[in-house]
């Protein structure tokens, strides 16, 4: 009988432990449905049914020579197609690349946006005090908890893209817009709001994550409102899911799910027509891990002039922007080993159903998608708007 040596089993047990129902993995069949259907993992020296059998076998110091399961953008789908429900995603590949992180086995990319991360609250560098910038325009002037002092019905936890990202800025200000059409008494964070921490979190990086969480949680603890709402799936999946396990413990909504509440008070606002064939993007955390489906098609059938089709990939077996678990800081290194990008894929695949606009609920794939439709062939013409732009645009001025 083999003995498995101490620091292995320190390993193992940490990958059990790592996830709620960890202990699954010993009910692996070695099936491989998770190693087929993950997008890079013909790319993987370690896809995850082949990691399982090495850790098994006491050669997981085999998988920190390698650093190909940075090529894993914990998009969920192992986790959806394991027969054994075993948590693939939390679990194993998180844990995984916390090992790999340990190791010092990290590219330069990802580096650079958890140091950020650390130093600044957010992956892209920028300073806090700029955080609440792209509302400083806005009339009616939009809230900062900090300066109104005073209690709002919802707290919109704006995300760090939204927030910094020009392109992603255009989406708050839109989803500012539709929010203010309706009447709802919001307020945000600003320089208090700190990155959700969730992809950080899924890049292996816990410690990090939980900072991030504390200081959102002493932030949250400091005002009065009845809900959370958040431009951004990972957003939500963190403090929906991961936070309450850190003591912090809010109802939370994505925007889709708090508009789709209000459609019947929405509707008469959409006046404007958007004639165009729309083709609807299931984000990995909107979806598959949390499966909100439904709201975001709701409201696009409401919009006016809308023709709504489905990629041939939908619902639970969407394909992936390639943007969750640290990928949208390694795009450079996961070119170097693909020569492809995730965003490519699906922008060709809404380019086979005669898609004119693909619509999207993650600050993350706008900028994604925007920058495959430059390099797909065929695809100059395709539009990448965000559910809120759409909602904005059909209220008209």
């Amino acid at each position: 009988m083999t003995t498995i040596a101490p620091v292995e089993q320190s390993i193992y047990d940490k990958i059990l432990a790592a996830a709620p129902d960890g202990e699954r993995l010993r009910l692996c069949l070695q099936c491989g449905n998770c190693s087929g259907i993950c997008p890079f993992g013909y790319l993987m020296a370690y896809p995850p049914h082949r990691l399982i059998a090495y850790l098994r076998a006491d050669r997981f110091k085999n998988v920190l020579d390698t650093d190909t399961v940075w090529m894993c953008v914990s998009c969920y789908a192992c986790t959806e197609v394991c027969p054994s429900d075993i948590p693939l995603t939390p679990g194993l590949m998180t844990s995984a690349k916390e090992e790999l992180l340990l190791a010092g086995n990290v590219p330069s990319e990802l580096q650079s946006a958890l140091e950020f991360s650390q130093r600044y609250g957010n992956p892209l560098g920028e300073s806090p005090r700029k955080r609440a910038d792209w509302a400083k325009d806005i009339q009616p002037e939009v809230k900062i908890m900090g300066k109104v002092r005073q209690p709002v019905d919802v707290l919109w936890f704006v995300g760090d893209y939204p927030s910094y990202h020009p392109r992603v800025q255009s989406i708050a200000k839109a989803l500012t817009k539709v929010l203010n059409a309706l009447g709802v008494d919001f307020g945000i964070l600003g320089p208090e709001e700190y990155s959700d921490g969730d992809s950080q979190r899924l890049a292996g990086e816990r410690g990090l994550f939980e900072m991030l969480a504390e200081r959102n949680g002493m932030a949250f603890g400091k005002y009065q409102f009845n809900e959370i709402i958040t431009t951004d799936p990972h957003a939500y999946n963190a403090i929906k899911n991961e936070y309450p396990g850190l003591g912090i413990s809010y109802p939370i909504k994505h925007y889709t799910e708090f508009l789709a509440e209000r459609l019947d008070q929405l509707k008469p606002l959409l006046k404007k027509e958007v004639k165009a064939r729309v083709t609807y993007h299931d984000p990995c955390y909107l979806g598959r891990a949390n499966e909100i489906f439904d709201q975001p098609r709701a409201l696009l059938e409401a919009i006016p002039g809308v023709e709504l089709v489905e990629m041939f990939h939908n619902h639970k077996n969407s394909l992936c922007c390639g943007g969750g678990g640290g990928g949208m800081w390694l795009d450079g290194f996961q070119w170097e080993k693909a020569h492809v990008r995730l965003s490519e894929w699906r922008v060709k695949e809404a380019m086979s159903e005669g898609a004119e606009i693909l619509a999207v609920a993650c600050p993350y794939e706008t900028p994604r998608f925007e920058d495959a439709a430059k390099t797909v062939e065929g695809a100059g013409e395709l539009k990448v708007k965000d559910i809120a732009e759409l909602l904005a645009e059909a209220m008209g001025d």
